[in-house]
This record gives C-alpha cells, structure tokens and sequence, in this order.
C-alpha cells in the first residue's frame, strides 16, 4: 500500500464534499477494491470518512473534520489565502487561481465568511503603482521556463549600463526589497549569476531544456557580499524624514536631537546606489560622518551643480 496514495487520497477527500469509488479508483488506476480498502485505512488513522448513498452518493470526509478537527486551522487557511494573494498580485496565472479556489475548497460554506475576513485582514500587494511594464510578462516567461525547464535568453545591461546577451538556466525567483532577482546558471560565464529582472529586455523562452546541475541555494545569492561592504555612517536628518529612516533601520537606531532634527545610525553601501540614496534625501538630510562619505557626498553635489551652471 503505497503512502503517497492514502495523503493524494486525503486531498482529493479534502478538496471535495464526496467522490465515488469507482471514480477515485480510475484516477489512481487501482481497482475499486483497493480503494474501499485505502478508505478503511484513512479512517483507522483517525479521519472521519462519511458515505452517501444512492446513485449521486459516494465517499468524503466529515465537513466539520476539515476545519475543527484540525487537519487546517481558521488561521492555517487564512495564511495560505494571505500569501496566495500576494503572489497572485504580481503572478496571475491560472495555476494561482486554481490553487487559491481549492484553498477555498478546504473550508465549510459556513466558515467560508469568518476566514475571508481574517485573510482580508493584512493585504501584501507587491506590484508597483508604476513601472516596468515587461516586468508581470517577464516573471510568468520565466515561472513557465522553471517548471518546463527550458533555458532562456535576454538582453542584460548592468548596474554600468553595460549591455550583454544571455542565455542561461534558470533556477530561482527572488523577492528582495521590493525587487525581483532571477537566480540561473549563465552558458557564456560557465557559472551561476544574479540577474535584476528590471535589468531585463527581449527575454524569450528557447526550445532547449537542461538537467538540473548541483548547486548550493546560499551560492546563488549576491546578498552575502553585500551585507560585507555594509558601514554604518551617522546622519543628521530632518524629522520629516522619520518614517522613511525607520523602514532603512529601525526605531532603535534613531535618537531625537531637539529642533526637529534626528541623529540616526544609518546602514550603507559606498556605491552609486548608496549615495543616490542619500542624495534622494535632499537638504533634509546631512552626513556627519565618516568623513570619506561626506567628501564624496560634497564632490557629487558639487558636480551636479555644475550639469546647471
């Protein structure tokens, strides 16, 4: 009697108020005797089977079973409906909806309207009010290219401007700080590579397919470096800038001076985005030190004011 049959079985029973035998035996191709005998099985380890008699009747679990006797709680479900909606908000595809429908599919009618508020409750919408408009196209090419995969190819320009064709296997999809990252094996570099999905153009799907090759996830990532290169420099900022200083790092590392002025102990990266960053906050913001950073801050004002002289 094999294992995965009773748990497929179980959510099929979860997913449906009642399936016959006979159906249940042509989709396992087992013989409607094996079924019965798997059904006496999944009620010996404590789940409830109920059966309907009669020409529409047939087997299923207890409907109070399915929420109350805990194989998912109220909540349980309410944090799958939760982090289901936040993928379907940048990733609608059918795959999503059907699973968002037979999450549903798990709770009593009764219940349905208490664990739709509950879900309702916190909302995570990552798509963007504007942007990129490849970027939802881009991400279900490449979602498809993960479950298919097939490799891909697209036009790559770097943090430099630097453009590059790519042919790579993709490997991961990564959410991080609002941006999407695609984690693959690139041919040209013979090794694997992060790309910036909003770095992305002409991206196509290609026939050829790959085996996957042995790989550590951690590898994959260029957050280990860098979190390396991280300094904290300490910046006098304008209380105006408050909430925008707590999302970079937190409450505990801000200290009220007086005059409407913060001292904040604030974490960088001494690159074009660091200091892009720090000039995106305009005269409310000064750094006091280290006096590297703030030279360089002084250079690149300097040769800004220039382009308008």
């Amino acid at each position: 009697m094999r294992i995965d049959r009773l748990i497929s079985i179980i959510m099929v029973l979860l997913q449906r108020k009642k399936i016959s035998a006979t159906k249940l035996a042509e989709m396992f191709e087992v013989t409607p005797r094996t079924i019965y005998r798997d059904i006496e099985t999944i009620n010996s380890a404590g789940i409830p089977i109920i059966t309907y008699p009669g020409i529409n009747g047939g087997i299923g679990i207890m409907e109070e079973y399915k929420i109350d006797k805990k194989l998912f709680t109220n909540s349980d479900i309410a944090a799958l409906l939760m982090g289901l909606g936040s993928i379907s908000s940048t990733m609608t595809n059918d795959e999503i909806i059907n699973a968002l429908a037979k999450v549903k599919g798990l709770v009593p009618e009764e219940q349905i309207r208490d664990i739709e508020l509950k879900s309702n409750q916190i909302t995570i919408d990552l798509s963007p009010w504007v942007g990129n408009k490849n970027m939802q196209p881009n991400l279900e090419k490449i979602k498809t290219a993960l479950n298919e995969k097939n490799l891909l190819a697209f036009k790559y320009s770097d943090r430099n401007g630097k453009k590059s064709n790519r042919k790579i296997e993709p490997y991961r999809l990564v959410l991080k700080e609002s941006n999407w990252y695609l984690q693959g094996y690139c041919i040209s570099r013979q090794d694997f590579r992060v790309f910036k999905l909003s770095r992305i153009s002409a991206l196509e799907i290609l026939d050829d397919t790959f085996n996957l090759r042995e790989f550590d996830v951690k590898s994959l990532g260029a957050w280990d470096y860098i979190e390396k290169r991280i300094i904290t420099i300490k910046l006098l900022v304008d209380e105006s800038l408050r909430e925008r200083m707590v999302e970079h790092c937190g409450e505990e590392s801000i200290e009220t001076c007086g005059n409407n002025k913060l001292i904040v102990d604030f974490p960088f990266v001494e690159d074009d985005l660091g200091y892009n960053l720090l000039l995106s906050f305009g005269n409310k913001c000064e750094c006091l030190e280290p006096s590297n950073v703030r030279d360089e801050l002084i250079r690149r004002i300097k040769n800004m004011l220039d382009v308008y002289n």
